[in-house]
Formats: structure tokens, C-alpha cells, sequence
């Protein structure tokens, strides 16, 4: 795949300084071109990894960022399944994002208005766009290759008018989530997926060697204009027979 980069560090701890940096750099970059720098973020481990390292950079300025979600569970913010309510206790509330530059669902809403009008939010953030164009997003897969919530099997894996869509029917808990769509995941200057653990070493292996790769919703991750970044630790990569490129301790992307 053109424009894909799978880098592998000696553990998660290596990972997650190196993201911090990426995370950093590609800010410092957007911010100097076009005044301000866009990240989507998702949850799961990933919250505790970048929160972590993000606040360990010295001299950070959140300032010109504007943060929204590549998915969100539909329950109040003060719920723990809640990934903004994460962020918002381990980073938003000690670094300096605007208020207004916090991209967040409506959670009182039912789920397919909440869905219409997170989209509508994301427009507003991104008007000169038909599609918004975010400098990063941040992705996670589960154990089933999924990504986003966007789940194998799943009729939204062929969503391509909607930007956000609703999904009231996860087979992973909570039930009722929304969900940027491929048109959007795949509009991105750069994403980036962080994929960490044993666990996720067979389903990796298939989704980057083929196989049954494309029945994986991942797999689909393949940005027109951007770079694909795949952030894996060793336990992560037992299973991969690949080239890959392997970095250490400091190491810069």
C-alpha cells in the first residue's frame, strides 16, 4: 500500500513518547501552515497513553488546537464508557485547548440526532471542507479488526454520504455510539493508528498481510491524500512476517 509506514518499538512505553512527538510535530507543522492544527481522537487505551505523554512535552501550547472524536459512545460525559469524559480528566482540564475548540457530541440527544448534529458541528469547524480534513486522527483496532466504531459486517462499513453516522446496534458495549465514516477517516492529512498487546497480534497480521485484510474494517483505513502510520509495539507484531521498520528509545517519526 502506497504511503503506509508500520513502525514497531521494543514496548508501549517507547510508542507512547514517540507518538507525543508525532502528535507535537505535526501541530507545530499545521499550526505554521494553515493557523491551527485539527486532531481526532479515540478512546480506549489510547487515552491514558497520549494524556500521559502529552503532558510530560515541556512547554506544550494546546492554544490553536481544535479536537474532535473519530467515534463517541452516546452516555453522559460523566459516565467512565464516556471517552470525552477520559480526556477531559486526564488532559483537557491541564492543557490550554479553548472551550470552543473541543469538538463534543450533544449526549442527551437520541442517537441518530446526536449523530446529525455532531455533523453539523464538524462542519461549522471545518467550513472551507465538504468533507472535514483533520491534520491527525488518532485510531485504535479492536481484537476484530474493528476501527472507529465501525465494526466487521456492519452495513456503515458502506456509508459514504453521511460524515457522522449513528449506531445504535455495537456489538461491543455501549450499544449506541456515532461514528465518522470512511469518507472522513479517509480525508485525513495523516492517520494514524496505535495498536498495542498480544492480543491484537493475529487479526494485525491479517489486516497487514492480506488474507482476509479487507473484511477488516481497518484495513480500509488508506487516506486519498495523507499518510498511514501504524504504531505497534513487539507483542503486537509476534505474528508479522513483513518488512518493518523497528525503533527505539527516543526515536523520532
Amino acid at each position: 500500500m502506497a504511503g503506509r509506514r508500520v513502525v514497531v518499538f521494543p514496548s508501549s512505553a517507547e510508542l507512547g513518547s514517540a507518538l507525543a512527538h508525532l502528535v507535537t510535530s505535526r501541530a507545530e507543522r499545521a499550526i505554521n501552515s494553515r493557523g491551527r492544527f485539527t486532531l481526532g481522537l479515540s478512546g480506549g487505551s489510547l487515552v491514558t497513553m497520549l494524556s500521559k505523554e502529552l503532558l510530560a512535552v515541556a512547554g506544550l501550547d494546546c492554544s490553536k488546537w481544535v479536537v474532535g472524536f473519530c467515534d463517541e459512545r452516546v452516555v453522559p460525559f460523566d459516565n467512565p464508557d464516556s471517552t470525552y469524559g477520559l480526556y477531559k480528566n486526564l488532559l483537557f482540564s491541564k492543557v490550554n485547548i479553548p472551550e470552543d475548540g473541543i469538538l463534543s457530541i450533544e449526549a442527551s440527544l437520541p442517537v441518530d440526532e446526536c449523530a446529525e448534529d455532531y455533523a453539523r458541528t464538524l462542519k461549522k469547524a471545518f467550513p472551507e471542507c465538504d468533507v472535514p480534513v483533520f491534520d491527525v486522527l488518532l485510531l485504535g483496532m479492536g481484537p476484530d479488526g474493528h476501527t472507529c466504531s465501525l465494526f466487521p459486517n456492519h452495513p456503515l462499513l458502506e456509508e459514504s454520504e453521511k460524515m457522522v453516522a449513528p449506531i445504535s446496534d455495537s456489538p461491543k458495549p455501549p450499544p449506541e455510539r456515532v461514528t465518522m465514516t470512511f469518507p472522513v477517516v479517509n480525508a485525513a492529512r495523516s492517520a494514524v493508528f496505535v495498536s498495542t498487546g498480544g492480543s491484537k497480534a493475529p487479526v494485525l497480521k491479517e489486516v497487514l498481510e492480506g488474507g482476509d485484510g479487507p473484511a477488516f474494517p481497518a484495513a480500509r483505513v488508506s487516506p486519498t491524500n495523507g499518510e498511514l502510520l501504524w504504531l505497534i509495539d513487539e507483542p503486537a507484531a509476534a505474528s508479522l512476517t513483513m518488512q518493518v521498520e523497528r525503533l527505539g528509545s527516543g526515536a523520532k517519526l
